[in-house]
């Protein structure tokens, strides 16, 4: 990966909707060879996707909350029993699995409080091989998917 190809991803990261003209111009390059390094990312996976970033508020989510979940156990068995359990939970937004204790970092959004409890007693405490679940309420979102930063020497 160039200098070149850093600056793809780093305009396509703060706007993907913009069209391979468009990247062409601000990169230099022409079309043909701006369009083929594009579809290079992509297949690398290095680009894995594009999707608009919705502001959770504005579609009656304006509830936030991060879980810590320790595990009784962390053999393998367990640990894909715990991690499959999680992707049918659709107000997990995130979820990170730690060294040490605890075991995963998990973020929540839901509707208010009284949908979060909700969840929270009949979801998430149900979880499997779960021993402790600790929960903090967000208050304010800071940094939100934030473009990773790339080294663009000049």
């Amino acid at each position: 990966m160039d200098e070149i190809d850093k600056k793809i991803i780093s305009i396509l990261q703060e706007d993907g909707r913009l069209s391979v003209t468009e990247v062409a111009e601000r990169v230099g390059l022409s079309l043909s060879p701006c369009h083929r390094r594009i579809r290079q990312l992509e297949s690398a996976g290095i680009i894995s996707g594009y999707k608009a970033q919705i502001e959770p508020s504005r579609i009656g989510l304006g509830f936030s909350s991060i879980v810590f979940v320790s595990l009784r156990m962390t053999a393998s068995d367990a640990v894909e029993a715990f991690e499959h359990a999680v992707l049918d939970i659709p107000q997990i937004i995130l979820a990170q699995r730690l060294f040490g204790d605890p075991d995963y970092f998990i973020q929540v959004v839901t509707k208010d409080l009284k949908a979060f409890q909700k969840l929270y007693d009949e979801s998430l405490t149900k979880l499997p091989y779960v021993q402790r679940l600790s929960s903090t309420l967000v208050m304010k979102t800071v940094v939100r998917d934030r473009p990773f930063s790339l080294v663009i020497s000049k």
